[in-house]
């Protein structure tokens, strides 16, 4: 401690010893790959402070994920700074810090991936807009094309405090479905994706129609236009994943290109 009481020694540092070299190679790819994703939602302003999760199944493991120490920006965070754990929240590898994990990080995620094993990324957000649409009482509205995707393809899930109560899971479960997309009322957004370019791909998606809804919903609900049903069913169906490519590969080899060319976005999280 300083005079001031401020911890000044490395158990809250930032720098991380690279597991390059510890882990097997499909591992160290998943944790560059996550790693760029809390990048991106900090590049795309989804982040909440330290707050929030995103985590992704190690490869060849069912019940083994990857998730933030609890503390650090999503702009601080490395391949070797996630920590690998169970799906009940147990640490089976950690960096040597004193950041821990946030226990609504496993509560929320590890039900989901222990239920859906088509799930390999789970996205949590509290962005303001998605807290916006969150705490309207009719949801996400279908008013631009790219809300459109979402149409029939949305849960919600009541809000029941901080996620922190193990006994919500089975609620949580249950409400999400086979859907890849959830609006937690007065809480948040949520998304799945089969990988980690999916998953991210859908929560920008999720948020820019989250934004829209904000925008033109000032102008009054009377204001707004919503396209005729059969119109919706078509769009919705188009823009499923694999409908008509891959979904998100694309995108996510164009958002690697922003981080590269950004200074200090990469190589640093591929550390």
């Amino acid at each position: 401690m300083n005079g001031s009481g401020v911890q000044t020694t490395t158990a809250y540092g930032t720098n991380f010893v690279s597991l390059r070299d510890e882990v097997p190679e499909a591992e160290w790819q998943a944790r560059k790959e996550l790693a760029a994703c809390y990048r991106l939602m900090d590049r795309f302003g989804m982040t909440d402070m330290i707050y929030n999760h995103i985590t992704a199944r190690v490869p060849a493991s069912q019940d083994r994920l990857l998730i933030n120490l609890y503390g650090l920006l999503y702009k601080e965070i490395t391949a070797s700074s996630l920590v690998e754990i169970d799906l009940d929240g147990a640490v089976c590898r950690k960096p040597e810090t004193g950041y821990g994990i946030n226990k609504s990080g496993y509560v929320i995620h590890g039900c989901i991936h222990r239920a859906r094993p088509d799930v390999h990324c789970i996205i949590h957000t509290h962005t303001r807009a998605g807290m916006a649409v969150a705490a309207m009482r009719c949801g996400l509205l279908p008013l631009t094309q790219t809300a459109s995707r979402f149409h029939g393809h949305i849960a919600y899930h009541d809000f029941e405090g901080p996620a922190i109560d193990l006994a919500e899971q089975q609620r949580l479960v249950a409400d999400l479905g086979s859907h890849n997309a959830m609006i937690l009322r007065n809480h948040g957004l949520l998304v799945c994706g089969a990988s980690v370019p999916q998953a991210f791909n859908l929560m920008y998606q999720l948020e820019m129609a989250c934004r829209a809804q904000v925008d033109a919903m000032s102008a009054g609900i009377g204001q707004v236009l919503v396209p005729p049903g059969a119109v919706l069913d078509r769009a919705a169906h188009l823009y499923q994943p694999g409908t008509r490519r891959p979904y998100g590969e694309l995108e996510w080899h164009a958002m690697l290109r922003l981080l590269e060319a950004e200074p200090g976005g990469f190589p640093s999280y591929a550390s």
